[in-house]
């Protein structure tokens, strides 16, 4: 194991518990790179203050630049004082000071697929821009026992081929499309499952600790092929992440 990535949810709602993995995956384990993904909301310049050695990349969830599209969306945190653009530029300025380099991650929906990002993004530099397409996931964001219904938010290729060909000279921009997504990740949950999205659910493998990594993976529907086409693996390492700047 090379690199991990702590998602949620979102991670920073534990933060301690957090803070604890990173230094362990960092210090212990020498992981080559550790990254987390979050909204921002929680993350303030004490913590990279005290915690900015152990990360090698900070990904930050920024689907619109509009405040409309972004309450339209649920990136709204209605705390006082809050506001989520705000937000994401301190967290640039804050990795430019700490020597973080600053992950970006869009999901383009029905909503925000017509909107021209480029001079935010660019404005933001960060080293790297995810795009991925809307991804309907059973049991997570449609159906029995879901917490919300996207499907009014999925759009067609064509649509997220168009938004792809507007910020295709935007030196940042990796693009995701679903078939690239859904057999690209391995992902583990709490329970140290891996959860394959075949199927268009998250179907949980026997766990890690009970059967060993080797028996879990054959059951994680992980697509090596695919994972190195998206260009899932590079240079991930913070002394190297420089490289895979676009210029």
């Amino acid at each position: 194991m090379k690199k991990i990535n702590f998602a949620g949810g979102e991670p920073f709602l534990h933060k301690s518990y957090l803070n604890t993995l990173i230094k362990f995956c960092k210090i212990t384990l020498k992981l080559e790179s550790v990254s987390i993904i979050s909204n921002g909301s929680l993350i303030d310049e004490q913590w990279f203050q005290q915690n900015s050695q152990y990360v090698d990349i900070l990904g930050i969830s920024c689907d619109s630049f509009n405040r409309e599209n972004l309450q339209k969306m649920g990136r709204v945190d209605f705390r006082k004082g809050q506001d989520h653009l705000t937000n994401i530029k301190k967290i640039a300025f804050w990795c430019r000071n700490y020597n973080v380099p600053l992950k970006i991650n869009t999901v383009v929906t029905s909503v925000n697929y017509e909107e021209d990002m480029n001079n935010e993004i660019n404005d933001l530099q960060p080293f790297r821009w995810k795009v991925f397409q809307c991804l309907l996931i059973e049991g997570e964001n449609w159906g029995e026992n879901a917490l919300r219904d996207v499907k009014d938010m999925l759009i067609s290729q064509e649509d997220f081929n168009a938004f792809v060909e507007r910020h295709k000279a935007n030196r940042f921009l990796v693009p995701e499309c679903n078939e690239m997504m859904k057999d690209s990740y391995l992902i583990l949950d709490e329970e140290m499952r891996f959860l394959n999205c075949r199927n268009g659910r998250k179907d949980p493998s026997k766990s890690i600790l009970e059967v060993g990594v080797v028996a879990a993976l054959n059951e994680s529907g992980f697509d090596r092929k695919t994972f190195e086409k998206r260009g899932g693996k590079f240079k991930w390492e913070r002394k190297n992440l420089k490289e895979n700047l676009k210029f």
